[in-house]
């Protein structure tokens, strides 16, 4: 089955920089779509950024884009999420999802996301 594992996050100031990655088992093909989502207390999960494994295309939510940097490394099955210039309001737990079915237009809801990770604390002080 398909397995997803978070790891990289933890504490840090402002204006600081996380490295998340995503290790994925049980992914056959290359037709999907991996992406990042987050959590924060109190509000619900927001898209993060979205990369497709075949050819690697990316696709960023507003709030993140220029700061944040989503690859893959497709010979160990990982998807990275490179965080810079961290925000207080970037606190949240996040989440590697893995979307079977996409289509041309990488997805942005999570509902349409097959498989989820248990997700990751990224703390941000000020």
């Amino acid at each position: 089955q398909v397995q997803l594992v978070e790891s990289g996050g933890g504490l840090v100031q402002a204006g600081g920089s996380l490295r998340l990655s995503c290790a994925a088992s049980g992914l056959t093909g290359s037709r999907f779509v991996m992406a990042w989502f987050r959590q924060a207390p109190g509000k619900e999960r927001e898209f993060v950024a979205a990369i497709r494994w075949s050819g690697g295309s990316t696709y960023y939510a507003d709030s993140v884009k220029g700061r944040f940097t989503i690859s893959r490394d497709n010979a160990k099955n990982t998807v990275y999420l490179q965080m810079n210039s961290l925000k207080p309001e970037d606190t949240a737990v996040y989440y590697c999802a893995a979307d079977l079915n996409p289509t041309i237009l990488m997805h942005t809801s999570g509902p349409l996301y097959d498989y989820w990770g248990q997700g990751t604390q990224v703390t941000v002080s000020s």
